[in-house]
């Protein structure tokens, strides 16, 4: 067989790259089809990529932590007993060229031309000779090993030249009034930059607060929450009851289950009710979605809530569970949080902010009474609605909430 390029495959979902987090083999090891070669963190999750074919690894081309984009070359994998085969330095061209008949591709994309403007390239860090623990403390201080005069044997770039490096130009961690830590922005916590960003840009965002006395939900979980962890081993929290509830007050406000289409200026109402609760984990936000959330009993919905909240901290979720929301849920109430102005989770045109359950005193039949209390913030896309319709949705939120017998009847309102 052929050496085969292999190339960073295009995941679906809109992903264009991904950062190498671990690599799983090293280059000399044997590899059998379909085994993980790589760990590598998309905007959406990690992800195992697979070998494509049988062999010996020849080549790996990225270290940990660099980017790699879809189409580029991640391995080289080859015969056993075939030499190892060394990364060509860029060549400089003026046109397309011919890839050398001893190599075969997978995954890969047209070539196009390319013009050069300069004879002159700047090198790459991975074509820099130095020891990995050399290249991994230049990723974590933030050096370009180009940029590293080397002293070592070959030109290799040793510690002692980092340490020098660090000695003569501290400025980049330091500002005028002290030092400073540079941290990249990749991953998970980029992807959720740009939608925060996005959403801001291309929404009319509306937060509305309302409280819910939850006094009789909190007794009956407390009452249900024993016998469902014997019977179905189940944790019950209050989600379960809480989606529920919002799917109660979508299919009474249609509207709020809808999503713009900015192209052909359309509001497109769903007919299904597909919820995301957003999960927080180490550098950003995951937001699983639960499939058919009206189709779904308080066990059901108690069990697969904490599935998907486990695999989304875990880095291990399908990314078709992250895909196909109609409306979104944060619970920043876990973290101590009162009320919020959360972002919309665009195209989507509401999020429902869930607070802490607090002790209020409220007016209860003339009388006052110390009752749980749970805050509710509802942001919405006031292009696609007016405040009225978000009011009702909240009143009508805070009713089943208050009368949580009503969310163990079996109804189609």
């Amino acid at each position: 067989m052929m050496a085969t390029e292999f190339r960073f495959p295009d995941l679906g979902e809109g992903i264009a790259e991904g950062e190498v987090k671990k690599w799983l083999v090293r280059v000399g090891d044997p590899v059998s089809k379909d085994q993980s070669l790589a760990e590598v963190e998309t905007d959406k999750a990690v992800v195992e990529i697979p070998s494509p074919v049988a062999g010996k690894v020849l080549r790996l081309d990225h270290e940990e932590g660099e980017l790699v984009k879809v189409g580029e070359v991640l391995a080289v994998i080859g015969e056993e007993g075939e030499a190892m085969i060394a990364k060509p330095a860029a060549p400089v061209t003026t046109g397309s060229e011919e890839r050398p008949p001893s190599l075969s591709v997978v995954g890969e994309l047209p070539t196009e031309e390319v013009v050069v403007t300069s004879t002159t390239q700047k090198r790459s860090p991975r074509e820099v000779g130095a020891m990995p623990a050399v290249r991994k403390a230049a990723r974590d201080q933030g050096v370009d090993l180009t940029a590293v005069r080397p002293s070592g044997p070959s030109g290799q770039v040793l510690e002692a030249d980092l340490a020098a490096r660090r000695a003569v130009k501290a400025v980049p961690k330091f500002d005028i009034y002290g030092y400073v830590d540079r941290v990249p922005v990749r991953g998970i916590r980029r992807t959720t930059a740009k939608r925060m960003l996005e959403s801001q840009a291309r929404t009319a965002a509306v937060t509305s607060m309302e409280q819910a006395d939850v006094t009789r939900l909190v007794g009956m979980r407390e009452r249900l929450k024993g016998p469902m962890k014997e019977q179905k081993g189940v944790n019950l929290t209050y989600m379960p009851f809480i989606v529920t509830a919002i799917v109660r007050a979508l299919k009474l406000h249609p509207l709020l289950n809808s999503m713009i289409d900015d192209e052909r200026e359309e509001l497109v109402i769903k007919k299904y009710y597909n919820i995301g609760v957003a999960v927080a984990i180490d550098d950003g936000l995951m937001v699983p979605v639960i499939k058919a959330a009206d189709q779904k009993s308080l066990w059901e919905l108690a069990e697969e809530i904490a599935q998907l909240a486990k695999s989304a901290q875990e880095r291990k979720i399908d990314l078709a569970d992250l895909k196909g929301g109609t409306f979104s849920i944060t619970n920043y109430g876990v973290f101590g949080g009162t009320y919020g102005t959360p972002i919309i989770n665009y195209p989507e045109t509401a999020i429902l902010g869930i607070g802490r359950i607090i002790d209020a005193p409220l007016v209860v039949d003339g009388t006052i009474k110390v009752r749980k209390v749970l805050p509710l913030s509802l942001t919405f896309d006031h292009r696609a609605y007016d405040g009225a319709v978000a009011a009702k949705f909240l009143r009508d939120l805070v009713r089943l909430l208050e009368n949580p017998e009503e969310l163990l009847l079996n109804m189609d309102q």
